[in-house]
């Protein structure tokens, strides 16, 4: 079965609310064809002679309002009379319609006009539909146009000019026509905070923001909301909360879009509980509350809150969009549901969303994620266009892998065909090289990333300390971390975690303590990694000091792997007993793998009794485990209990368990081989075990040799 218990009937409400929507769509689509035209005063490709302009006009603006353009072309093609009123009408309603090259045509025509005077308002639609064609040049002769006669003072052409410039990425000229502008309205103010913001400057759109207020201009809903974007895309809680206030008191928090962007906001900024008590007040929730309240639930964990919003959603007839699918997907994702991921990848691909580089993308991490790198490859290569997520996603995907070659291929293939590869790439082939201890290849992207100008952003240098630390060489990886300025928590917990797996248990318990006096604050990882330090060293009491100190001080519950550490601590230190105390009573699922510590630790100690019962507690979760069969039987054996091991044994034969063969991998010539006991599967193996018989051959002529000297000496 798919799925179980409540997740069977969420399932299939799911399924079956996608199907009534899907027949509402369609029901809706039959209505809107059926819509009737608006009513016109007079028809006909010739206008009546009586009709006057301002009643042409009338009709004109109303054809364009209603979306019928083209009708209001052939309308305005037979106007005998037009003034600054047709044009502009018609002009607008192009822009509106993106179509900045019948708009700008259009212009052309009203410049050469002889009985045309031309006014602000054709001027700002004109820069409108400069914009939108990034058209630099026509901007900036008009731009030029408007200084020499004036119009460049007018507020309408000044904050048309500004919304031009950083739209065309011109951030600085945007600001120096924002300046130079004698008078300035709400629409100025939010056209230069919003140029900012979109390119990237948040903290410099807030700053231009509180001048604004400072100015006694009172901003607008549109105001807010690209505020309220600055204010999450920065992090800056504060401010934001000051805006909720203003909003709050002029009642902008009921305007749909601007609740939204608050909701947005706190999510951001990690008040991930505000945002849905915002959510749950919201009298009208359109796609985007329900998207910003499924996205909140993904980023909080709570999958499956995500997907019973998901099913509330589609039950109150709001149809997702290619960002909500994008979620909702991330969501199966990390609860490795791979039937719900391939149900929502089938949906996608009906609804014609699957070509969204935002959906596309999610379907390849969830795949990737539960582990169906095939399903991963076929949806990259099926993709029309591919970004930097795309790459790095495909490359990421076959590096957790554990697929090397793979993941070199996709990274040598992104630098031929893609995008520049970004320290995310670079970062996912790092730790190839570090898992599989190829430091050659690890040195050469070593090399590649400082060419390009990388290894100093934070997950480059974090991926080169795991890296040269996982293939022993913790003085390169030493160097790396001393020799730059190291601000970031991941450097430094990667220089601990390099230290304490190679048994420099004091240089990481050192560099943990150094981390608050810079201004770090420890993550969970930091701390595992100084749990790790202390139990290589058998210090028992320090572990304990931190492990509590990351409750006390930190505010981190322990994880799982935390009490791990802990437990082996206790287990390197003898202390069995206290180990098998927090195993029983730690607040998480009591694995194998803390078992298996246990176990270990009882073979080393030569403690029969508690090898026993904890071998049962494996054996109760995993009955067919070979590894502790044969820890037990050893156990047994060291203490000369033949018959205990001989019926361990025994067992191990009547279940059917065979140990699986350990394998070693060599590189040889840029190609990295595996090998098994036993292995004839190699392309040169007859060649590698001619090769050892030879060996083989000469140590025992050797061996004949050294007894015969011995011979002699007798």
């Amino acid at each position: 079965m798919l799925m179980h218990g409540c997740s069977i009937s969420k399932a299939n409400m799911l399924l079956q609310s996608s199907r009534l929507r899907v027949g509402r769509l369609f029901a809706s689509s039959a209505i809107a064809c059926t819509e009737r035209r608006p009513l016109l005063l007079f028809q006909g490709t010739q206008l009546p002679v009586h009709v006057s302009t301002p009643e042409v006009n009338s009709q004109l603006k109303h054809l364009v309002k209603s979306g019928y353009l083209h009708d209001a072309r052939k309308m305005f093609d037979t106007m005998t009379q037009r003034d600054e009123i047709s044009w502009t009408t018609l002009i607008s309603g192009y822009v509106k319609a993106m179509d900045s090259i019948e708009a700008l045509t259009l212009f052309s025509r009203v410049w050469v006009e002889p009985q045309m005077n031309m006014d602000p308002f054709v001027l700002s639609l004109a820069l409108k539909a400069c914009a939108l064609s990034v058209n630099v040049n026509y901007g900036e002769s008009l731009h030029g146009y408007t200084v020499k006669t004036g119009f460049v003072n007018s507020v309408f052409v000044g904050s048309a000019l500004l919304d031009m410039y950083t739209k065309l990425g011109k951030i600085e000229l945007g600001c120096r026509v924002f300046d130079e502008m004698p008078l300035r309205n709400v629409v100025s103010w939010t056209a230069i905070i919003t140029g900012l913001v979109r390119a990237g400057y948040n903290k410099e759109g807030l700053i231009y923001f509180s001048e604004m207020w400072r100015s006694k201009e009172q901003g607008d809903s549109y105001t807010f909301a690209i505020v309220l974007k600055a204010s999450a895309d920065s992090g800056a809680l504060n401010f934001g909360r000051e805006i909720h206030t203003i909003m709050l008191k002029r009642g902008f928090d009921v305007v749909s879009f601007v609740a939204n962007s608050l909701a947005t906001m706190y999510s951001k900024c990690g008040k991930l509980d505000y945002s849905l008590r915002l959510f749950e007040r919201m009298s009208t929730r359109d796609v985007i509350s329900w998207t910003t309240i499924i996205t909140s639930y993904v980023q909080m964990g709570e999958e499956e809150n995500a997907f019973d919003a998901f099913v509330r959603m589609q039950e109150s007839d709001v149809k997702p969009n290619e960002y909500t699918f994008a979620a909702i997907i991330s969501a199966s994702a990390n609860l490795a549901r791979i039937q719900w991921g391939e149900q929502l990848h089938a949906h996608v691909l009906r609804l014609g969303l699957v070509d969204s580089l935002s959906v596309a993308n999610s379907i390849m991490a969830m795949y990737s994620k539960c582990g169906q790198l095939t399903s991963t490859s076929i949806v990259f290569h099926g993709m029309i266009r591919r970004d930097i997520i795309s790459w790095s996603t495909i490359i990421g995907g076959y590096s957790q892998g554990g697929y090397g070659e793979e993941a070199f291929e996709y990274l040598s293939l992104m630098r031929r065909e893609g995008p520049r590869p970004n320290e995310f790439a670079f970062a996912s082939v790092l730790s190839v090289c570090g898992n599989m201890a190829i430091l050659e290849q690890g040195k050469q992207i070593h090399a590649h990333v400082i060419s390009i100008g990388l290894e100093r952003t934070a997950m480059i240098k974090s991926a080169l300390i795991n890296m040269y630390s996982k293939c022993g060489s913790i003085k390169e990886a030493s160097q790396i971390f001393y020799e730059t300025e190291s601000d970031d928590i991941v450097s430094w917990t990667a220089m601990i975690n390099g230290y304490a797996e190679h048994g420099y248990s004091q240089e990481a318990i050192h560099l943990f303590e150094k981390v608050p006096m810079v201004g770090l604050r420890p993550d969970s990882v930091t701390f595992m990694g100084v749990l790790t330090a202390c139990s290589h060293a058998g210090l028992v009491d320090l572990g304990f000091h931190y492990f509590n100190l990351m409750s006390d001080m930190y505010g981190f519950v322990p994880s799982k792997e935390h009490y791990g550490c802990m437990i082996d601590l206790l287990c390197r230190a003898g202390r069995l007993s206290d180990a098998e105390n927090m195993i029983e009573n730690m607040p998480h699922q009591k694995d194998d793998v803390v078992w298996s510590t246990l176990l270990r630790a009882c073979m080393v100690q030569g403690d029969v009794n508690c090898g026993r019962h904890t071998a049962e507690k494996i054996l109760e979760l995993h009955p067919s485990c070979a590894g502790t069969h044969i820890t037990l039987a050893n156990i047994y054996a060291a203490k000369g209990r033949w018959r205990e091991a001989a019926e361990v044994r025994k067992m191990m034969r009547s279940k059917g368990v065979i140990k699986e063969p350990g394998w070693s991998r060599i590189k040889v010539k840029d190609q990295v081989s595996a090998f098994v006991s036993s292995d004839r599967q190699h392309s040169q193996g007859e060649d590698i075990y001619r090769m050892l018989d030879l060996l083989a051959s000469r140590e025992s002529d050797i061996d004949d040799l050294d007894s015969l000297v011995h011979d002699a000496e007798d």
